[in-house]
């Protein structure tokens, strides 16, 4: 059996890792996700809920904002993402973009992490506008493809494609897990990584 060669360095490695990436996931809440039309739902929130795991999993920082909770004009975000975090304190906005809230900002600062990979809802919006703020504030935005949709399919394309356009980079959550997992004799990730992944491809 042979092995990787030398780690590179996780800090300064141009993929994915543990130790250079931070996850982002604005505005999964309940009336959000039930306006989706470009994704099934069930699917949705299956892919999602892996993405959160998965940070879990490796102790990636992960910042959690939603809006308009505190107003009482909506909903916290759904229990599947939270029940996977764990202890994590939401940043409640009342701004469309989450970039434009100073606390949500400094929480992403606060990470360390130049790397973020982001998942919102909805895709034309929520996660585009604070996408194109922190590409132009010179961080390197990873966009989880199929853990992200949109009010239509014009719509969710058309956010995609602008997000590219400026730099962003579409990954999957499957290309996630096995970038942040890389070498099968990482054990200490090693199961966890094969239940994620095994019990949601497929599904």
């Amino acid at each position: 059996m042979t092995s990787a060669s030398t780690i590179r360095d996780p800090r300064a490695d141009h993929l994915l890792t543990p130790e250079n990436a931070a996850l982002v996931i604005i505005d999964f809440q309940p009336v959000q996700v039930g306006s989706i039309v470009t994704l099934n739902k069930r699917l949705l929130i299956d892919n999602v809920t892996a993405v959160a795991r998965t940070a879990k999993l490796y102790g990636l920082p992960v910042v959690l904002s939603t809006v308009n909770v505190a107003t009482g004009r909506n909903a916290p975000t759904i229990h599947q993402i939270t029940d996977a975090l764990g202890e994590v304190t939401p940043i409640d906005r009342t701004a469309i973009n989450a970039w434009e809230d100073e606390g949500f900002v400094a929480a992403v600062k606060a990470t360390g992490r130049k790397k973020l990979i982001m998942v919102a809802l909805w895709t034309e919006v929520c996660l585009v506008f604070p996408a194109l703020d922190a590409l132009r504030e010179g961080f390197e935005v990873y966009a989880v493809v199929d853990a992200v949709a949109g009010t239509s399919e014009e719509a969710h394309r058309a956010g995609l494609d602008r997000l590219v356009q400026a730099g962003g980079v579409p990954i999957s959550w499957i290309q996630l897990a096995c970038e942040l997992q890389r070498d099968w004799a990482r054990e200490a990730t090693t199961a966890g990584f094969a239940e994620i992944v095994f019990s949601e491809v497929g599904h």
